[in-house]
């Protein structure tokens, strides 16, 4: 009798552990499809071309799984990372020193992921509504900025810091990699080991509750839309120096991309539940999608549908085994 239950123990275990790794699974089942259909799919030079394209998401969704943690939502991400370019470019183009726009334009994309914090926190506004009307207002501060054309930087000397972050090489592995993986490392360790993460997770699994145990929420939920807004800086910041240029309409649509990518990773939308490494999973299957729809020679208007039945159908299996 003794024997069988914990044989029913082990086994439990084994599915759960496999429940939450489901993502990952996925990610190496569907891998595995797409190199049968094409073998191209297995050079390294192909894995490192979706690594540094994920990077981008990955960053941008990585802060919204902290948002999303507390039960909130910011649409804002791609108008930080368009204006946030824009101004780094245009600081380097009037001989601003490189280390400086760097500081100056991280500082930047956190201040307004604050004040769209600040509102939902002190102004009891919701999430939905006020990162909407901030994603309005900075895409059209960045074409009133810009005045609707990309700012190049030139080859400028303070330029050249940012042609590394964004199109340099280190062991012949590009550098937005290096950086995904440093802000994936922090941010996971800050929702696994800190007061702070801790705290994140308890908002969105009951806020009263966290509330009444004397924890400020108000100023917690702050300093997650900082790190969303930071972080989308960041993504801007290495965006811009790839392309050597700010454009106007960078970032459009990369809200609903690192949103797929968080809940494709296994974080739930109602807040509470979920983890970095999954985000960061997520970004990898999105990437891995439109790589694989590419050497696929699948028409671009197909993709986008494929992509919208695959986010769908993740989010309903979701649903359905975490019933």
């Amino acid at each position: 009798m003794k024997t069988n239950t914990i044989s029913n123990d082990l086994s439990i275990k084994k599915e759960n552990k496999f429940l939450e790794n489901k993502p990952l699974v996925g990610l190496v089942i569907f891998s595995i499809i797409v190199s049968i259909l094409n073998p191209r799919f297995l050079s390294i030079a192909n894995f490192l071309n979706i690594l540094r394209q994920t990077s981008i998401n990955a960053i941008i969704a990585t802060g919204m799984t902290f948002v999303i943690l507390t039960g909130g939502i910011d649409l804002s991400v791609g108008s930080i990372l368009a204006l946030c370019g824009a101004v780094s470019a245009s600081m380097l183009t009037n001989g601003v020193n490189g280390y400086i726009v760097l500081t100056v334009t991280l500082i930047l994309g956190t201040i307004l992921g604050a004040i769209s914090g600040s509102f939902i926190s002190y102004g009891k506004l919701q999430a939905f509504i006020t990162t909407l009307v901030a994603m309005t207002l900075l895409r059209g501060a960045t074409l009133v900025f810009t005045d609707g054309k990309p700012i190049s930087m030139g080859f400028r000397d303070n330029a050249l810091l940012f042609d590394t972050i964004g199109g340099g090489y280190i062991l012949g592995i590009p550098v937005p990699i290096y950086i995904m993986i440093f802000v994936f490392a922090v941010c996971h360790y800050i929702l696994k080991n800190t007061r702070f993460g801790r705290y994140v997770f308890a908002v969105g699994g009951n806020e009263e509750a966290t509330k009444l145990s004397g924890i400020n929420v108000d100023r917690l939920k702050v300093k997650v839309y900082a790190i969303s807004g930071g972080l989308s800086a960041l993504a801007g910041i290495i965006i811009t120096s790839r392309l050597g240029s700010a454009q106007p309409t960078a970032g459009t649509g990369y809200e609903l991309d690192a949103i797929a990518a968080v809940v494709l990773g296994g974080t739930s939308l109602s807040g509470g539940i979920g983890s970095i490494s999954g985000t960061i999973t997520g970004a990898l299957i999105i990437g891995v999608l439109g790589n694989a729809l590419n050497l696929l020679d699948v028409s671009s208007y197909y993709q986008m549908m494929i992509k919208a039945i695959v986010i769908l159908a993740a989010v309903l299996i979701d649903k359905k085994t975490n019933k």
